[in-house]
């Protein structure tokens, strides 16, 4: 069994959250209340990733800006099943998610710190549009950029 990555709701959030709280890259806790304040009233994404039924990775996007991209918020994968393609497997069904609710961009932030990250998004197509300087280095946010239609604007 493989595997597999499907659309989750609201009433999810406490897996989800619970995935968050165990990637080892997020230096705070997440709480189902407060993820569900943020996006109660906006069009959002959740998705699941599984392995043999057990939530292995996850990822939320929504509309933050109204400029036609959906703004990938959180995602993360399990560190045992880190290498397998999910990432991958979470970002592909986001953005067929986001062409088929008519967004025509993927945005995101990273943080300096999570090289792997930054790595991971311009492998799979993003470009950088954006850099807000902090005082330490590492926690400096570099935003990214991926257009749908393919094509860089």
């Amino acid at each position: 069994m493989g595997i597999r990555v499907r659309k989750v709701g609201i009433p999810d959030l406490p897996i989800v959250v619970n995935i968050l709280n165990h990637i080892p890259e997020f230096d705070c806790l997440f709480y189902t209340q407060q993820m569900k304040r943020r996006l109660d009233k906006c069009e959002c994404v959740i998705l699941l990733a599984e392995f043999a039924g057990k939530p292995v990775g996850c990822k939320i996007a929504y509309n933050r800006y109204f400029d036609g991209s959906v703004y990938s918020w959180l995602g993360g994968v399990l560190p045992p099943f880190r290498g397998q393609g999910v990432a991958k497997m979470l970002q592909e069904q986001l953005e067929k998610e986001a062409k088929r609710n008519f967004f025509q961009s993927v945005r995101l932030k990273t943080r300096n710190k999570h090289k792997a990250m930054l790595i991971f998004a311009l492998k799979s197509g993003f470009y950088i549009c954006g850099f807000e300087a902090k005082p330490d280095y590492e926690d400096s946010r570099i935003e990214l950029v991926k257009y749908l239609n393919g094509k860089s604007h």
